[in-house]
């Protein structure tokens, strides 16, 4: 993974400690928390002082990951976000590969004057960081992480919360470790983590088995009433309007679940969920096999992502939303 040109850029700014800013994408995932929450914690280590500003909040069900509050949500501490970009020497930006992933952020990153350094696992990525992990091979940003710190010759700095953390990235990042980007390295690596004493039952439990009654019935009205099938087309889709998303008072991380779901239809090959929001159609797109989502959600949805997970947006309604993506299914159809 280092060469030995990119390892000596990694080695000379680990040996000069300073302030820094960690920070990921907006609305945080698994591997985006669990990758801020674990570098940082390598940083201090190595006698850095470091901050961790999520542009967003996060789902609530993450909150179990330990240093979680910490971690200063953009939106509702801007001021207090800028100063702390202002004064970084470097600002670290884990698990995405855009500026415009960070949404309102990026204008406050732009003008802070400090190094930017990427660490990130998804495709096409922008150069706008002077020092880049870019691999696409990897699983999860999370396994980047880990096998960073391992070839940097640090790995007696991880601990018990670090293995949380990592773990935490790479399960979810993997769909419980059944996406093709499953690897018998990644599986080896897991190992390593479970052998500082991490138990992977409780990680699994606290991140799957916290619904609520009001989310039960929230995910029963999605399958009653929001789920579209077209069996021959083999795909599916979730349409979720901003009246769906209130009558059940919806937070962060509610849906996460929905376009994987209908992806586990018998015999679904592609599917999508559309989410109302203010400004937006927020867009998921999941596929199995040759299927290339990232292409569809680039093309079609000004988006992108994985080859078989990817998302995008529409600034058009909901409706008309659901008619183009009905309109630009034939470019799924031919990979079937």
């Amino acid at each position: 993974m280092l060469t030995p040109e990119n390892s000596a850029a990694w080695k000379a700014l680990l040996a000069d400690p300073g302030p820094v800013v960690v920070t990921t994408h907006y609305k945080p995932d698994g591997d985006a928390l669990g990758s801020i929450l674990g570098w940082s914690s390598y940083l201090r280590k190595k006698g850095f002082q470091v901050s961790m500003i999520a542009p967003s909040d996060w789902p609530d069900f993450l909150n179990f990951l330990p240093g979680y509050d910490q971690i200063l949500n953009y939106e509702t501490a801007t001021r207090t976000a800028w100063k702390l970009l202002r004064e970084a020497k470097t600002i670290f930006c884990l698990d995405f590969n855009d500026l415009d992933r960070v949404h309102g952020m990026r204008e406050d990153i732009e003008k802070s004057g400090a190094q930017l350094v990427m660490i990130d696992h998804h495709l096409d990525p922008k150069p706008f960081a002077a020092l880049m992990l870019s691999d696409t091979s990897a699983a999860a940003t999370c396994e980047l992480v880990a096998r960073l710190i391992q070839e940097l010759g640090d790995w007696h700095l991880v601990d018990l919360d670090m293995a949380a953390h990592l773990y935490t990235g790479i399960m979810t990042d993997t769909g419980s470790f059944r996406f093709a980007s499953t690897t018998a390295r990644l599986h080896r690596l897991v190992a390593d983590l479970m052998e500082l004493g991490l138990q992977p039952t409780a990680l699994h439990e606290a991140i799957n088995d916290q619904y609520t009654e009001v989310k039960l019935r929230f995910l029963g009205h999605c399958y009653s009433h929001c789920l579209r099938l077209l069996p021959e087309q083999k795909a599916a889709y979730f349409i979720l309007s901003a009246a769906d998303l209130r009558a059940f008072n919806t937070t962060t991380g509610d849906t996460e679940t929905l376009v994987n779901t209908a992806l586990g239809i018998r015999g679904i090959r592609f599917a999508a969920l559309l989410t109302e929001r203010e400004d937006r159609i927020k867009m998921s797109f999941r596929s199995k096999g040759r299927i290339p989502v990232n292409e569809f959600a680039s093309q079609f949805f000004d988006g992108g992502g994985h080859f078989n997970a990817a998302g995008g947006h529409s600034k058009l309604s909901l409706t008309e939303t659901e008619a183009l993506l009905l309109q630009h299914l034939p470019f799924i159809q031919q990979f079937l």
